[in-house]
């Protein structure tokens, strides 16, 4: 697979897989204003989703639609990062994985707006905006709940150290981001920005920040999936798979 297009792929499977985890939060959030407000981050990486999945689509060159990609292809040509195709869990699960997801996505899309490539400069300077506001109020609810109540401390505690293995991935360079200088942004630099915005809000949530270096990977090279990424587009990929090219 040709290097743009791989690199378009993990943008969009990315907004895509973490959308639909969100989405399931549909009707069952804590209160009514969390419900309203995991669905409408969910839209905003589902339209994140078209916009990459468009671009990835028109530069493999072999007619496949965003929806192509979306629904007709297996978890092994996913190239999402683990992070995000981690489990609902808890609410305050949901919006520690969210948080630290906001956390690198927002300076990795303001890189991005400054790419060589002016149609991905202009998608990543559309989505900075709605992210912007993601990782506003993730930060937030971390904070709400951190420094709340014991229980709510040792959920987030919990959260944090189960999820903090898979953050490392979204920082590891590698042949793709190589092949593709003036748009991939440098790494070092979202990390910078990344380790900034997670010392203010651990700091402000009484969190700590678990002490390892350790990294799960394989998820952004499609080379290893957790299995709860299968199990996921059983149920979102099931109405086109039934009916191939079913439409409205």
């Amino acid at each position: 697979m040709a290097p743009n297009v791989e690199f378009l792929l993990r943008l969009g499977d990315n907004a895509l897989v973490l959308g639909h985890r969100l989405s399931e939060w549909c009707g069952h959030a804590p209160v009514l204003e969390e419900d309203i407000a995991l669905a409408n981050v969910a839209l905003d990486l589902i339209g994140q989703t078209q916009l990459w999945l468009e671009l990835a689509g028109e530069a493999e060159g072999e007619g496949r639609s965003a929806d192509d990609l979306a629904f007709l292809r297996d978890a092994w040509d996913f190239r999402n990062a683990l992070l995000v195709e981690q489990p609902n869990g808890d609410f305050g699960q949901t919006m520690m994985r969210q948080f630290l997801f906001d956390a690198w996505h927002k300076p990795y899309l303001t890189a991005l707006t400054g790419a060589k490539d002016d149609k991905i400069a202009a998608i990543a300077d559309k989505a900075v905006k709605e992210v912007t506001y993601h990782l506003e109020r993730s930060s937030d609810v971390v904070i709400a709940l951190g420094d709340g109540t014991d229980e709510s401390h040792g959920r987030m505690q919990t959260a944090l150290d189960r999820l903090w293995p898979y953050v490392g991935e979204l920082f590891i360079p590698d042949a793709v981001d190589a092949a593709l200088p003036g748009i991939a942004p440098d790494m070092d630099k979202v990390r910078s920005s990344f380790d900034t915005t997670l010392a203010s809000v651990m700091n402000d949530a009484t969190l700590t920040v678990p002490d390892s270096n350790f990294a799960h990977k394989g998820g952004r090279t499609g080379a290893r999936h957790s299995e709860h990424l299968g199990h996921m587009l059983t149920q979102m990929q099931w109405l086109q798979r039934a009916y191939p090219g079913a439409t409205w």
